[in-house]
């Protein structure tokens, strides 16, 4: 049996272009993923259809990235989006470019991107093993093996260099278990704690679960610290849930709420962002003329969805069954308050394994921001969301999966032959 060069650890979007990478510059590689297919994470991100890309520059990319963007900076010029969109094309899948610049498969099927790295992979003979990795051997300091199985049955396979690409703790049933992060700091790294980013949001007030299942189009929702700073301001959809808060537009904020320990977030509501106070305020007049003698709760009905109507008419301190005649300028005005304003209390983010991506990971400091590879340990390489990097939504997260799993390949490859040259 022949051994190989470059062995990768974990079959996401960075280990697979990792795994490319290196095997089109010549190196023989084996691929080792814990579930029996790769791209499990893949099938999930854009809600099934992969979220590819962002159709922009690098510069943009990282205005994207709040947390340790300048590492990235290598990466990104030297993989940028359009190199991306151009190595997929180049694989046959077509793409399409979306509000937000989010480039998807034209098909709006992640099944399309699996498959095209997955035929890359066999065509350029990549070895692929369905196991998990125990350990990392290391001789005289550097890469030499990595072990796989469990207790007595561990399995060592020689190798020259190692690129973990194994993600963080989001869907741990994709295989993002943790394994990267203790493997990391069995070799000497540091890892800064995970933390979900890009996860729902638990609220303490009673009428989230009270509407549960009401998802709510074309609101625009606004995050403030303690401090009343804006931290988040956005047009979308969301949804209401037993616990709280969830999709797209509170994912997405959830990301700029970086600091749960130390700081508050309230969230707030423009149930009608299409009409300023006064224009809506004329609406609410029309229509509690014209429905003169109809209760409230049913006069509502023509402004709000069915869920919300009691929980609008609670919080305004009117009774359902109150005519829209008897109606006070004093409560149009808090009804009027409420359209343009729902606040909702955050207590925090739900469970890590809720998350679409982790925050935090393998410390930026300890690796080769041009090579990926480690600075403590010669022949490891780190490469996607095992890194203590993270992004908004956009399709930005798995643009720099893309760049630091080209990099880790690249570098292995680069490493490869230095070693070579001195042996």
């Amino acid at each position: 049996m022949s051994w190989p060069d470059v062995i990768v650890v974990g079959g996401g979007a960075a280990g697979m272009m990792a795994a490319v990478t290196a095997a089109r510059l010549g190196a023989a590689v084996t691929l080792i993923e814990r579930n029996q297919k790769v791209g499990r994470k893949l099938y999930i991100t854009g809600k099934g259809r992969c979220n590819v890309t962002n159709h922009g520059s690098p510069e943009e990319v990282r205005a994207n990235v709040p947390r340790n963007a300048k590492f990235l900076y290598s990466a990104l010029e030297h993989t940028p989006p359009a190199w991306v969109e151009e190595f997929f094309e180049s694989l046959g899948v077509k793409l399409k470019v979306e509000r937000g610049n989010r480039v998807f498969p034209a098909s709006d099927k992640s099944a399309d991107i699996i498959d095209a790295l997955f035929f890359e992979l066999k065509r350029l003979r990549v070895t692929f093993v369905n196991d998990r990795v125990a350990g990392i051997g290391l001789r005289e300091g550097a890469v030499r093996a990595v072990e796989m199985g469990e207790g007595k049955s561990l399995i060592g396979i020689p190798c020259k260099a190692v690129i973990l690409a194994t993600g963080g703790l989001s869907y741990p049933a994709t295989g993002s278990t943790g394994d990267g992060h203790r493997l990391a700091e069995e070799l000497g790294h540091t890892v800064v704690d995970p933390r979900p980013s890009l996860v729902p949001l638990e609220s303490p007030d009673a009428f989230c679960a009270q509407m549960q299942g009401l998802a709510l189009k074309n609101v625009v929702l606004t995050v403030k610290n303690s401090k009343k700073k804006t931290v988040f301001q956005e047009q979308g959809e969301l949804l209401f849930t037993h616990f709280g808060l969830s999709g797209p537009l509170v994912l997405s904020s959830s990301a700029h709420m970086r600091d749960f320990e130390k700081d508050q977030y309230t969230c707030a509501i423009d149930l009608k962002p299409a009409l300023d106070e006064a224009t809506l305020d004329a609406r609410l007049v029309r229509e509690l003329a014209a429905g003169a003698n109809r209760d409230m709760d049913n006069l509502l009905g023509a402004l709000a969805p069915r869920l919300l109507v009691p929980v609008l008419l609670e919080r305004s301190d009117i009774l359902g069954n109150k005519k829209a005649h008897d109606l006070t300028k004093q409560e149009r005005r808090r009804l009027l308050e409420l359209f343009k304003h729902f606040t909702v209390a955050v207590s925090g983010p739900r469970p890590i394994d809720e998350a679409i991506i982790t925050s935090g990971g393998v410390k930026v400091s300890e690796v080769d921001p041009k090579t990926m590879q480690s600075k403590k340990v010669p022949g490891l390489f780190f490469a996607g969301e095992l890194l203590d990097v993270d992004a908004y939504t956009g399709g930005f997260n798995l643009q720099i999966a893309w760049a630091t799993g080209r990099a880790a390949g690249e570098g292995a490859v680069e490493y490869l032959g230095e070693r070579n040259g001195t042996e």
